[in-house]
């Protein structure tokens, strides 16, 4: 039996910054646009670009890395535009309990989790670059799990996004009598003279057979989450409010909290920024993942409204109020200050 839904598999579990895709849903912008659409989530985020490569699902998002090296290794995959724009990513760890300072030689002997292969592999260049070797470190692979592993001390410290798990972690270490200021990142961007967090820009990408079969229904959906992005930035707090509908457990402070500091890195106009895939794809070439003879897998031709300037190079958009946070944090002046804090 075979269906017209177009199928969609999330990066990761359903997150506060997969917002404008879920709105589409919740506000019929598909259906306005023609087409029927399945979200699913994974179980492990690591097998998403191999299930997109391989047909089995229709479209989905995926960092720019993986989408890089997924093609790389075969995988018919294309990026039709950006969701999440240069999060920052990083090693994240607890100051006060894990012996790590901001010298990246302070992570010799400590275990270090990583979600999937290619955190592995940033780690290792990043020990050769510091004049160590992987052997120096413990590596620990454990998925969609950093934080909790974190917590219950299976790790000293993990790869994870500012807007994410550092979020996780600063609210549980107020649970626990500590500050949110326990809770440390060395940016991969900064260690490894990157320039840009662009490798970890969240894509969205499909399988290339579909895209080439499917044009009109490829372009319908960039256009219908387009029209969820464009509600969410005019109106955050309701925009939030509808996900919630949704997704009950997005109700809950620390969701909230990561919606509130992902905003600013969300796309307006979902483009592909040429400049961000140049700097990855020369990233990719020194962690050995392509060869010169890569040709870019992305496209901005499913994208038929207006395109905005590009930011300027390491730009970081202000933190702004959404609103989200007005009916669950009480007395918490400084919550905007402390984001702020973290852009610095």
């Amino acid at each position: 039996m075979s269906t017209d839904k177009i199928t969609c598999l999330l990066n990761w579990h359903a997150t506060p910054y997969h917002l404008p895709l879920f709105l589409a849903e919740k506000l019929n912008y598909f259906v306005e646009e023609g087409i029927k659409v399945a979200i699913l989530e994974p179980n492990n985020p690591s097998d998403v670009t191999e299930i997109i490569g391989s047909g089995k699902v229709d479209l989905g998002c995926k960092a720019m890395i993986h989408t890089i090296a997924g093609k790389a290794r075969g995988f018919p995959i294309k990026a039709i535009g950006t969701f999440l724009d240069e999060p920052f990513t990083g090693v994240v760890y607890l100051e006060s309990q894990s012996g790590i300072t901001t010298d990246f030689q302070s992570l010799r002997g400590k275990r270090i989790g990583y979600v999937g292969e290619f955190g592995k592999i940033q780690l290792d260049e990043l020990t050769k670059y510091y004049g160590m070797v992987p052997a120096d470190y413990t590596a620990v692979r454990v998925g969609m799990n950093v934080t909790g592993a974190i917590i219950r001390g299976e790790i000293d410290a993990g790869i994870g996004l500012e807007n994410v798990q550092m979020v996780e972690l600063e609210e549980w270490s107020v649970q626990q009598g500590r500050s949110r200021d326990d809770v440390k990142m060395l940016r991969i961007d900064e260690l490894a003279d990157l320039g840009c967090c662009c490798f970890c820009s969240i894509l969205f990408i499909g399988n290339e057979t579909f895209i080439q079969n499917n044009p009109e229904k490829v372009a319908a959906f960039m256009k219908a989450v387009k029209r969820g992005a464009d509600y969410m930035f005019e109106k955050p707090a309701a925009a939030y409010e509808l996900f919630v509908e949704m997704k009950p457990h997005m109700d809950s402070v620390v969701n909230r909290k990561i919606f509130q500091r992902s905003f600013r890195y969300m796309s307006r106009d979902l483009k592909n920024v040429q400049r961000d895939w140049d700097k990855v794809t020369r990233y990719c070439k020194r962690l050995e993942i392509v060869d010169d003879k890569f040709v870019q897998n992305m496209t901005n031709e499913f994208l038929t409204w207006p395109m905005q300037p590009d930011t300027p190079a390491n730009f970081i958009h202000p933190t702004v109020d959404t609103g989200v946070l007005a009916k669950h944090i009480c007395g918490d002046t400084n919550l905007l200050d402390r984001t702020a804090a973290v852009e610095a």
